[in-house]
């Protein structure tokens, strides 16, 4: 799935040195230049339809160092990197190694992110400024701006757990408050929520890469809205509210796992390759699967194929694993922003939660079969199906940014492996240095 469309690189370099900047107030761009007031002013739709190029492609960013930060605290995979120790130092908290909050894991992550989320800002207030486009056509990019800095918000939200994060930071002079994770993630429903007002009568005159296929209209972008939706409630523990957003979302107990949205990469100019990416039986930068993956699968699961087996073990700093990460298995594999079988696993929990045990084991059955496993055999409690809906997910969602989130809601961070004696296992990043 290679983006049909390429962002126009001039466009994106412009972006990326008018909003380079973070949440914090020091750090931001000048809010001045002639190109920010002519958007603001009114913006023409090519203008507009520039900043959706460039929300889509900013979102890329660093994605790699992302599922890399998550998926080594989770202990889902190894992060083997000879320029830059603090992989397995700081983030796997070895002997006295601390999250540092200089470190690149963070500011590099919050930076990116935050680029985003400015871009969405401009788009809300260039759009609700433009005398050039429809109504219905302003609602479709407040909508998808709206959408999609939820999303990003969400991302900086999981790494920061109670740490918190802004979500007003439209004005640079006058900055929200940080907002720890329960009220982060009422913020973030909120804005979700207001996006899918938007985009409902939305009518979409913005081009959308090939990752975005048959979700593209006003529509699927709210199918997309109501999956994150259902994402976000189960987080908030609001389990019939997750329900109901996947009756709105593209969920289908019985359809194609892999129907969502993704990230997607080219190798034309003005692309970015898959940063997620490493070929398989590399020396020096390797992303390895913890060992613990391998012990705990089931037989005959074919989820065992996203860890290949290496022709040699790779060993570094006391780590050692046989098996690559083989998630992403090109340059230009599309990354899921979100797809249907972690929607299947959220009705699987919500129904479980909600004490709708047999339709619950129903959803668990469909990812086993799928799988090829055969229906689950256990206890049929409340408890023993959360287990197996949590086992679900690890393989299914591997190294897709869950895990640790899933482990640490349940409040089951104590059951993540621990490689070597003095090793730590997080439960929340520190907010970067330029927010102290």
């Amino acid at each position: 799935m290679i983006m049909k469309k390429i962002i126009n690189i001039n466009t994106l370099l412009l972006l990326m040195l008018v909003f380079s900047f973070v949440s914090c107030k020091k750090d931001y761009g000048n809010l001045n230049s002639p190109t920010v007031e002519d958007l603001l002013n009114n913006a023409s739709k090519d203008q507009l339809n520039n900043l959706v190029s460039g929300t889509e492609s900013a979102m890329r960013i660093n994605l790699g160092l992302y599922l890399d930060d998550v998926g080594v605290v989770g202990r889902e995979m190894y992060r083997f990197s000879t320029g830059d120790p603090r992989y397995t130092t700081d983030l796997l908290g070895a002997t006295n190694a601390q999250l540092e909050n200089t470190g690149f894991y963070i500011t590099n992550l919050w930076a990116s992110r935050y680029r985003v989320v400015k871009n969405c800002n401009l788009l809300i207030e260039a759009a609700a400024n433009s005398t050039l486009i429809t109504d219905a056509e302003r609602k479709a990019y407040t909508g998808f701006a709206k959408t999609f800095k939820a999303y990003q918000l969400l991302l900086l939200l999981n790494v920061t757990n109670d740490n918190g994060i802004r979500v007003d930071v439209a004005n640079p002079d006058q900055l929200g408050p940080f907002l720890n994770n329960d009220a982060g993630l009422t913020a973030i429903a909120a804005l979700l929520d207001e996006a899918k007002t938007d985009l409902t009568g939305a009518q979409v005159a913005f081009p959308l890469s090939s990752g975005f296929a048959g979700f593209n209209d006003a529509a699927g972008l709210n199918k997309v809205n109501r999956a994150l939706a259902a994402r976000i409630a189960v987080y908030r523990k609001q389990w019939a509210a997750a329900l109901t957003a996947l009756g709105g979302s593209f969920y289908n107990l019985n359809g194609n796992f892999n129907t969502g949205v993704y990230h997607v990469f080219g190798t034309g100019s003005g692309d970015q390759l898959n940063p997620a990416f490493f070929p398989q039986n590399v020396a020096g930068d390797v992303r390895l699967v913890h060992p613990s993956y391998i012990t705990d699968i089931e037989t005959n699961d074919d989820r065992i194929n996203k860890a290949t087996l290496r022709t040699a073990a790779a060993s570094y700093q006391g780590l050692s694993s046989k098996r690559d990460v083989w998630v992403y298995t090109s340059s230009t594999a599309p990354v899921p922003i979100i797809r249907n079988e972690e929607l299947i696993l959220i009705d699987a929990e919500a129904n479980i939660q909600l004490d709708n045990l047999s339709e619950g084991v129903k959803a668990i059955n469909i990812i086993r079969n799928a799988h090829k496993l055969s229906d689950y055999s256990g206890a049929v409690t409340k408890s023993a199906l959360i287990t197996e809906m949590l086992k679900q997910r690890r393989y299914s969602l591997f190294y897709e940014g869950h895990r640790w989130v899933d482990m640490r809601r349940y409040n089951l961070l104590g059951q993540l492996p621990v490689d070597r004696p003095g090793d730590d296992v997080w439960s929340k990043f520190p907010l970067p240095n330029t927010e102290q």
